[in-house]
């Protein structure tokens, strides 16, 4: 198979594979097999997070969802987003 990469993400690649000593191809094979274990981890911390859901649920711990906390949860999300994004930035800027 022949892929072909963005001209910056080519000269990345050339750049450390010269750096290193070891060729694109080993740098490329080795990055998407780090993606995949990545994705497969996540994966697994994803279903591992369902479970854990379900058996809550199961114990009677769940909450009832209504308009009222729904907003609430919505609000909460928005105002740690807001903090994330704003910490981001501050951190960018050092």
């Amino acid at each position: 198979m022949e892929i072909h990469l963005p001209p910056d993400q080519e000269a990345h690649i050339t750049a450390l594979a010269a750096k290193t000593g070891r060729s694109a191809e080993e740098l490329v094979s080795e990055a998407i097999e780090l993606w995949e274990h990545e994705n497969t981890q996540a994966l697994a911390q994803l279903r591992q997070s369902c479970d854990e859901a379900e058996a809550a649920i199961r114990r009677g711990e769940g909450i009832e969802i209504t308009p009222e906390n729904m907003r609430a949860l919505a609000e909460d999300i928005g105002k740690r987003g807001r903090a994330r994004l704003a910490a981001e930035q501050t951190a960018k800027t050092r």
